[in-house]
């Protein structure tokens, strides 16, 4: 069960997949099962069907990975599932800047330009992180701002917190490079290439000919492919966003923290060498 988060890696750990999974085992559509469920409808969608559909569907097509990028991972049941879980994380800011420019610069459904209108459109990116591991009820956004819920961020960053914390494997895209010990151990995939392979959906849509296709530390080596938030965006719109994103901020720290204990600590399975 792999927890897609938007321009996080998610094509990537596709990539890992297909790389070592046999071809009958991956859905046809970025891993996203549902998307022949749907009859071509939907594609990521996994809080919409029941564990009883996901099971019955994923061992009638043979399907051995199954992606949620659309929905928050819902804490009540999937993990009921009989499943490994598996997400991959990235600098916020970093990510909703990729975002908009895979969208809106590269015309991909956005006709907006200007990243300070287009922010302001999108709230529904606000802390998109912590909403997803912590599913909090619709109309949740309120509670992102005003100190009168303070006590209710607390619990949903606790409760995000605690679902990431279940995660077989949470990945960090700027420390792909350093990702295959575990990758091998937790997911049995022996040919981890493609964690230093860059990878991008659609790319016949808009491609980019920076001559990065291959990086040794992930996207952290991507000079040329990645804006920077502090070169792009104005002092006043990096500090705006900066805050919309706060919880998130806080979530990526913890996943980062997560990804670098289980890579040294062997008391949890850590201490295996790099090769």
């Amino acid at each position: 069960f792999f927890q897609h988060l938007r321009k996080a890696g998610g094509t990537n750990f596709c990539s890992l997949a297909t790389k070592n999974l046999p071809k009958r085992a991956q859905p046809h559509y970025y891993c996203m099962p549902d998307m022949a469920w749907s009859g071509n409808k939907n594609a990521g969608y996994l809080h919409s069907w029941s564990n009883e559909e996901i099971i019955t569907r994923m061992k009638t097509s043979g399907f051995r990975i199954a992606g949620n990028e659309w929905e928050n991972f819902d804490v009540t049941r999937h993990f009921d599932l009989p499943a490994v879980f598996a997400t991959s994380f990235r600098k916020p800011l970093d990510r909703a800047l990729s975002q908009f420019r895979f969208e809106c610069i590269e015309d991909r459904g956005c006709r907006i330009k200007d990243v300070h209108k287009w922010w302001e459109t999108r709230n529904d990116l606000w802390n998109v992180y912590t909403k997803t591991f912590a599913d909090p009820p619709v109309g949740a956004r309120k509670y992102f701002r005003g100190d009168e819920f303070a006590k209710e961020r607390r619990d949903f960053m606790a409760k995000a917190i605690g679902t990431l914390s279940k995660f077989h494997i949470v990945l960090s895209m700027e420390w792909l490079a350093y990702g295959g010990p575990q990758v091998r151990s937790i997911l049995g995939f022996d040919d981890v290439s493609a964690l230093t392979t860059r990878v991008r959906p659609h790319i016949g849509q808009a491609k980019r000919d920076d001559g990065q296709d291959k990086n040794n530390l992930g996207s952290a080596s991507i000079a040329k492919a990645s804006w920077v938030p502090k070169e792009y965006l104005d002092a006043e719109q990096y500090k705006k966003m900066s805050e919309d994103l706060v919880l998130d901020e806080i979530l990526t720290d913890v996943a980062r923290r997560m990804f670098l204990e289980r890579l040294v600590c062997e008391d949890v399975g850590g201490g295996v060498a790099i090769h």
